[in-house]
């Protein structure tokens, strides 16, 4: 049995998300939903932050509920900034209420939705990488640049770039876990 992902370190937390949530290919487009926001706050943050607010979070935003979230204003706005419990951002704040009418739309218009939105970015399918050290993981990949530029394009907020990419290898699209992670050959045997 090889060595976990160096990234996770050694906090039972992080080390329970690496090995049963991190690259497991995730296809509920509320869930995805829910992991792209979340991966906004994390924004200038470390995620084990976020991590350790999750449930907070999911209290604060009707649990990632984008139909409930969707019809917030500004009384909503002032309880979040109040509450200790999650990243008081107004700007990651507001993004998240216009995230959810982003989503609402897309679920509307599109026959697939978010996760197939989402998901087409990979031609439906995880990009199983063979990465051996974690110097060699990029930030960025041009497939998620694109759905970066396209979930904008949606109205969608912090979005850009690397927080599309990171959202990406959570939610499986990218198997970046290392070959020699047990949970490397876990999540290619997924799809």
């Amino acid at each position: 049995m090889g060595e976990r992902c160096g990234w996770c370190g050694t906090d039972s937390l992080y080390l329970d998300y690496h090995d049963h949530e991190w690259g497991v290919p995730e296809r509920d487009s509320q869930a995805l939903f829910e992991k792209l926001c979340l991966d906004g706050f994390q924004a200038g943050l470390s995620w084990i932050t976020i991590l350790r607010k999750r449930a907070a979070f999911r209290a604060a935003f009707a649990n990632f509920d984008p139909v409930v979230i969707a019809e917030w204003g500004q009384p909503e706005v002032e309880r979040l900034l109040a509450d200790s419990g999650i990243v008081r951002h107004r700007g990651k704040i507001e993004a998240t209420i216009g995230n959810a009418r982003a989503w609402l739309a897309l679920e509307a218009t599109d026959p697939g939705g978010f996760a197939e939105v989402v998901w087409s970015a990979v031609a439906d399918a995880p990009v199983q990488n063979r990465f051996t050290a974690l110097s060699q993981v990029p930030a960025t990949d041009p497939r998620t640049d694109a759905l970066s530029k396209q979930l904008k394009l949606a109205g969608f907020k912090f979005c850009g770039p690397t927080i599309v990419y990171a959202f990406a290898q959570a939610v499986g699209m990218f198997n970046d876990h290392l070959v020699g992670c047990p949970a490397h050959d876990r999540c290619a045997a997924l799809r």
